[in-house]
């Protein structure tokens, strides 16, 4: 029981991470990453449809980056998509392709950004206590009720304790990652 409990936590929180990660890459660095818009929901034909359903990618250059529609009907809709979404780009279409160029970004640009990503990190640090105290609940819950044993469980709480701490780490690095690559000039 308490192994499945710690298995489950820990599943959890490797998924926070994956989630908070997945966070940190929709956040501009000033450089052309298929991720900031690959989300972004195209009106297609009456339907939301994420953008990488609709297109393919590429990345020319460092602050170019090229979204080659598989249908060019859905051209025009990709384009207003974009436009409209709060990436403050402007898109170019030549007809066949789509051109997104990113500008340099500000200093104080940069600075909001590391805010951004330090709430979203936080968001993840908070995300993963949480999981440790539902796991923990329940194994109090199983304690009370006799199903384990008093020093079982603070074993358990220990082990607890240190996946609770490794995953906040991997989000502490994560974020100082993402930190150094938004104040990179």
């Amino acid at each position: 029981m308490i192994e499945e409990t710690l298995l489950e936590a820990v599943d959890k929180m490797e998924r926070a991470i994956e989630h908070c990660q997945g966070q940190f890459s929709s956040v501009r660095t000033g450089r052309a990453n298929p991720s900031l818009v690959d989300k972004i929901l195209v009106d297609y034909y009456g339907s939301s449809v994420p953008l990488q359903q609709l297109a393919g990618f590429q990345v020319p250059e460092a602050r170019v980056l090229v979204v080659k529609p598989h249908d060019k009907g859905a051209l025009g809709a990709i384009e207003k998509a974009i436009r409209e979404s709060d990436l403050g780009l402007n898109p170019s279409n030549d007809g066949v392709v789509i051109r997104l160029t990113f500008p340099v970004l500000t200093e104080e640009r940069r600075k909001e950004y590391v805010k951004i990503v330090k709430n979203m990190a936080e968001d993840g640090r908070v995300a993963i206590r949480n999981i440790r105290r539902d796991a923990r609940k329940q194994m109090e819950t199983a304690e009370k009720n006799s199903e384990i044993s008093k020093d079982d469980l603070e074993r358990a709480e220990k082990e607890l304790d240190k996946f609770t701490h490794d995953h906040v780490e991997l989000i502490d690095k994560a974020f100082v990652r993402k930190e150094q690559e938004l104040l990179e000039v």
